[in-house]
């Protein structure tokens, strides 16, 4: 006996259709109120200006509000824990420095797992680390300064901008690569790290390029690199740290949004292409050149499989350093 309706292929048809009909209806209401940028860091930082340049671009294209919060605290783990735990609507983001983020799991006990817990939206900025000196320190180039540190181990102070930060980590992964050894003096930010620099208090840093940079022009540090792959379009003459002699170094500050794990597809789609779209315009890059930045778009996937090489990378990093913080 033929019972109508059990037709498998026609079902199967229509369970598609259902799903392309339901996916594109997401995209569709999405937003469905207003949007939340949480930026897990103080006011005025670079994280801070970004989610405000996109922010009011981004409620245009969506018709809905676009709020940026600060939830500082933790090196970024207070607001980005917030967000994992948030609904997963597409409407409560993260904007942060990622290095920051990725590094977190490895220093500190977080409740959250950024990796599990949190998916790609997209890569927004790069900027790197600037490697600078004080000009009393008898190092021109970066080899100069190795073979002084391993000449004199120990007697260079690096500055750090805060324990187990992206440019502390970025001092420590350049002394393990070489085998050097140097003090490490922390400070509250970088700026206070500079200032100490610049006074002459501590020998070495890396710093990130928009709070540095000043000091090189004001000839109160001297650059000895930067720590990008690639040379910085606007410093064409600095080497990389890795074409001076450090293979594979990369680091720097890579700001860009994530979202809580289970955000439908639709959303991470229509939000990826909209802030695409923001930062690739040519009034956003100029503003970034400004801000020592440059534009860096990603996939929501090759976001996520970058978040989870950085993980990996930093947590052996702090492993083999033993850094460890409450």
């Amino acid at each position: 006996m033929h019972h109508s309706g059990r037709n498998p292929i026609a079902f199967a048809m229509a369970s598609v259709a259902l799903m392309l009909a339901s996916s594109s209806a997401v995209a569709q209401s999405f937003p469905t109120g207003p949007v939340r940028i949480i930026v897990p860091f103080a006011a005025g930082g670079t994280s801070d200006i970004l989610g405000r340049l996109i922010s009011s671009r981004l409620a245009e294209v969506l018709g809905q509000p676009v709020l940026v919060e600060n939830r500082p605290g933790a090196n970024g783990n207070v607001g980005a824990e917030f967000v994992a735990r948030a609904t997963a609507d597409g409407q409560t983001l993260l904007l942060a420095d990622l290095g920051a983020i990725a590094i977190n799991p490895a220093v500190y006990k977080t409740s959250y797992d950024p990796v599990r817990d949190l998916t790609g939206v997209t890569m927004v900025a790069y900027s790197p680390h600037l490697l600078v000196v004080h000009p009393s320190v008898p190092a021109r180039s970066v080899k100069e300064l190795i073979a002084l540190v391993r000449a004199q181990p120990g007697r260079l102070n690096f500055a750090t901008s805060g324990l187990g930060g992206p440019p502390h980590l970025a001092g420590v992964a350049f002394a393990q690569a070489l085998g050097l050894k140097w003090a490490y003096i922390p400070y509250k930010g970088g700026a206070a790290a500079l200032i100490d620099l610049a006074g002459g208090h501590a020998d070495v840093t890396f710093n990130g390029m928009l709070a540095t940079y000043p000091y090189v022009k004001g000839d109160r540090v001297r650059l000895l690199a930067v720590s990008g792959s690639k040379r910085y379009p606007t410093l064409p003459d600095v080497p990389t740290v890795a074409e001076a002699g450090v293979k594979d170094f990369e680091t720097g500050s890579w700001q860009g949004i994530l979202a809580p794990a289970a955000t439908p597809r639709p959303a991470l789609d229509r939000l990826n292409v909209e802030i695409g779209k923001i930062l690739n315009g040519a009034e956003m890059r100029e503003n970034l050149t400004r801000q020592g930045a440059e534009v860096s778009t990603m996939t929501p996937d090759q976001l996520s499989a970058w978040m989870k090489r950085e993980v990996a990378k930093w947590g052996e990093v702090v492993k083999q350093a033993g850094i460890k913080l409450e």
